[in-house]
C-alpha cells in the first residue's frame, strides 16, 4: 500500500511537472536580459544581468584550516573592490566528499551534496546572496530513500528537486537511483535505474547496468536523460590503488538512459562505453540533442532525436590525441547559442573548445592549459566568462606539485581565453574546490 501511495504521488506530481514543462516550452532559448551558467535547469529562475558571486562547494583537507567541507563565496562583480576575492565561507563540519549541488527552482535555496556521507546541506541564498545562511541537513538520506546513497547533485524541477545518485547501501557498487524531494526538504519518491534483471520495460535492457551520474531534462520533448559513473566502493578508494585492481575497473558505468519524464519510466538504454558523465542539452528551440563526454575513453557522444522521432546515441569526436592516451574529460559546458562546447580535462589539465554547430561532426578549435589538473568548467550565459575549478575527488586528485587547488577565471571573446583572476585554495586554507554555481542579488521570475 505504501509503495502504491508513493507511486501515485509521483505520477500525480509528474503530471504537474509536465504541465509546467509545457508552459516553459517557449523558454528553450532565454533572452540575454536574463543570465546564468549555460548548463543550469530550464526550470530555474534566472539571474538578471551578470553573475555577482560564484558559490564554490569545497572539499575539506585534514590539517588545512578547519579541515571541513565548506561553501565558499567569491565576489565576481567587475566594479567591486573585492572582485576576485573570497568574501564569505561556511563550514558544514566534517568531510563528506563535497561534490555537486544545485538550486531550487525559485533560487531561494542551494542544496549541496556529499558523496561519501550521503548528507545534503541546505542553504538560504535568497535572504543575503553574499552570505548564504545554513538552514538544515538531510542526514537520513539512505534510510528515507530505500537504500540510495551517494547523492551526486541537485537539479531543479517545479516545486521539487531531482537528485541523481551513484550507489546503493546493499553492496555499494554502481546500481543506483534517482530521488525526488520537495523544496521543503520532504522525501517524495525513489526511481531505481533499469538493470538486465529489472529492466522496468526499457528497450536495450541487454545493456542496462543500473549505474547513474547526471540527470537532465528536455521539457518540450518530455525527455529525461541519465548517464553513469561508478559506485561508492570505487570513488572512496585511492585512484592509484583502484586503477591497479582489474575487478574495480570493471565497475564503471557504460550506459545512458532515455526516460519518459512525465511517468519517470525508462524507455531506452544505450551502450556508451567509458563512463559518460555530464549531460548538456542544446538550448535552441528546434535543437533536440545533448552532449556527454566519456571519462575513461575520452570521447564526445551525442544523444539525439532522429527523423523518425526515435532517440539515438553515437560517438561523434575524440577528445585529445587518440594516440596520446586518455585525457580524462570530466566536465563540459555548452554555449547559449549551441555553437561551442568547452571540455575540462583532468588528465592533462587542459580546456578544449569544440565547434559543435554541426552536432554530428564536432571540430576542436582551441585548447588552453588551465592547470596541472582541472575539473569543472562553467561558462556565463553571455559567453564572455569562464570559470574553472581543480578538484575531482579527494582520493583521485593528483599528488605533490601536481595537486594544484584553484578557482581560475578567464575572459572568452570567441577565439582565446585570457586570465582574469585566480585563487589558490590551498594557500587560503580553504580546501579543494569542486562545483561552482552562480549567484546574484537580482533574480528574474
Amino acid at each position: 500500500m505504501t509503495k502504491d501511495i508513493t507511486r501515485s504521488r509521483a505520477l500525480f506530481s509528474g503530471t504537474r511537472v509536465v504541465l509546467s514543462a509545457l508552459a516553459l516550452a517557449g523558454l528553450a532559448f532565454i533572452p540575454d536580459a536574463r543570465a546564468d551558467e549555460t548548463c543550469s535547469s530550464p526550470y530555474l529562475a534566472r539571474i538578471e544581468g551578470q553573475e555577482e558571486f560564484v558559490y564554490v562547494w569545497t572539499l575539506g583537507v585534514e590539517g588545512l584550516g578547519d579541515g571541513s567541507d565548506k561553501l565558499v563565496v567569491v565576489d565576481v562583480k567587475p566594479d567591486s573592490t573585492s572582485y576576485g576575492k573570497v568574501i564569505y565561507s561556511h563550514s558544514v563540519g566534517g568531510r563528506h566528499e563535497a561534490h555537486h549541488g544545485g538550486f531550487t527552482d525559485d533560487r531561494r535555496q542551494l542544496w549541496l551534496a556529499g558523496l561519501e556521507s550521503s548528507r545534503v546541506f541546505i542553504f538560504d541564498v535568497h535572504s543575503d546572496p553574499a552570505r548564504p545562511r545554513y538552514v538544515k541537513t538531510i542526514d537520513n538520506f539512505e534510510k528515507t530513500t530505500g537504500g540510495a546513497v551517494g547523492p551526486h547533485g541537485v537539479y531543479a524541477l517545479p516545486g521539487r528537486v531531482l537528485i541523481p545518485c551513484l550507489s546503493n547501501s546493499r553492496d555499494k557498487r554502481g546500481r543506483t537511483a534517482l530521488v525526488e524531494y520537495s523544496n521543503d526538504g520532504d522525501y517524495i519518491a525513489t526511481h531505481w535505474l533499469p538493470t538486465k534483471d529489472e529492466p522496468r520495460g526499457a528497450a536495450g535492457a541487454e545493456f542496462a547496468d543500473g549505474y547513474g551520474y547526471d540527470a537532465r531534462v528536455l521539457p518540450r520533448k518530455n525527455v529525461l536523460l541519465t548517464t553513469s559513473f561508478t559506485g561508492w566502493k570505487n570513488y572512496t578508494r585511492e585512484f592509484g590503488e583502484m586503477v591497479k585492481d582489474p575487478e574495480a575497473m570493471k565497475q564503471f558505468g557504460s550506459t545512458m538512459v532515455v526516460w519518459n519524464f512525465h511517468t519517470r519510466q525508462p524507455n531506452k538504454v544505450f551502450q556508451v562505453p567509458g563512463a559518460p558523465l555530464e549531460i548538456r542539452w542544446a538550448w535552441g528551440e528546434k535543437h533536440s540533442y545533448a552532449f556527454t563526454a566519456t571519462a575513461l575513453t575520452s570521447k564526445l557522444w551525442l544523444c539525439y532525436e532522429d527523423d523518425k522521432g526515435e532517440w539515438q546515441a553515437k560517438e561523434v569526436a575524440p577528445i585529445g590525441d587518440p594516440k596520446g592516451g586518455g585525457v580524462l574529460p570530466v566536465d563540459i559546458s555548452i554555449s547559449a547559442d549551441d555553437k561551442r562546447l568547452f571540455v575540462g580535462c583532468f588528465g592533462d589539465g587542459k580546456c578544449r573548445v569544440f565547434d559543435v554547430s554541426d552536432p554530428h561532426q564536432p571540430r576542436q578549435l582551441y585548447e588552453k592549459q588551465v592547470g596541472k589538473q582541472v575539473n569543472m568548467v562553467s561558462q556565463s550565459w553571455d559567453g564572455k566568462r569562464l570559470y574553472f575549478t581543480s578538484s575531482l575527488l579527494a582520493r583521485w586528485d593528483k599528488k605533490g606539485e601536481d595537486n594544484e587547488q584553484f578557482l581560475r577565471a578567464y575572459s572568452w571573446e570567441g577565439n582565446e581565453m585570457k586570465p582574469k583572476f585566480e585563487l589558490d585554495f590551498t594557500a587560503l586554507k580553504l580546501g579543494r574546490p569542486h562545483h561552482m554555481l552562480f549567484g546574484a542579488t537580482k533574480i528574474g521570475g
